[in-house]
């Protein structure tokens, strides 16, 4: 017979002091298991355990929250260092890799210099700076469609030189 209500709720009552205790022991953190705890609590009231083994219940779960607290804090943990590496990396790269960036964008550049001075000016201004091809239309005078084939122009250039770049 299902646990009543009242009953469950009286049960936790009693073991909550030692089910925080023996939560923080696996956790290392009160705060934490006291939401642990709370979490059981709510997660037994919505299954209902059975009168006679609700407490035994109430302590396995309790315990695998709280070891599924650990492995996810470990995956966070990973994540947030793992961006933290990818910042310092990209915080401080190596003078031969700003040299090689450097030279690359002179290349890229002289590329774009190639075309057309109205196709360069589209090109910059929604890559560089970031405008929408209705801005950009708008600014120029001319129609989105003009700027759509501008564009395809200007990548089809930049692709061409990326093949011929890396071939190098």
């Amino acid at each position: 017979m299902p646990t009543s209500p009242r009953s469950l709720l009286k049960m936790f009552l009693g073991e909550r002091p030692r089910l925080v205790q023996r939560i923080s022991r696996i956790v290392d953190n009160e705060a934490e298991a006291e939401d642990l705890a709370q979490d059981t609590f709510v997660k037994l009231w919505h299954r209902q355990p059975r009168e006679d083994d609700s407490v035994g219940l109430l302590y396995r779960t309790a315990h695998n929250l709280a070891l599924d607290h650990l492995r996810a804090q470990k995956v966070r943990q990973r994540h947030q260092e793992g961006a933290q590496a990818e910042e310092q990396d990209d915080a401080h790269p190596s003078p031969e890799a700003i040299a090689a960036t450097l030279e690359r964008w002179g290349y890229l550049m002289a590329e774009l210099d190639a075309l057309p001075a109205r196709t360069r000016r589209i090109f910059l201004l929604n890559r560089v700076e970031g405008e929408t091809y209705a801005a950009i239309a708008e600014r120029l005078g001319v129609s989105v469609s003009t700027v759509e084939k501008e564009m395809m122009r200007a990548m089809r250039a930049c692709r061409q030189w990326q093949r011929r770049h890396d071939q190098e």
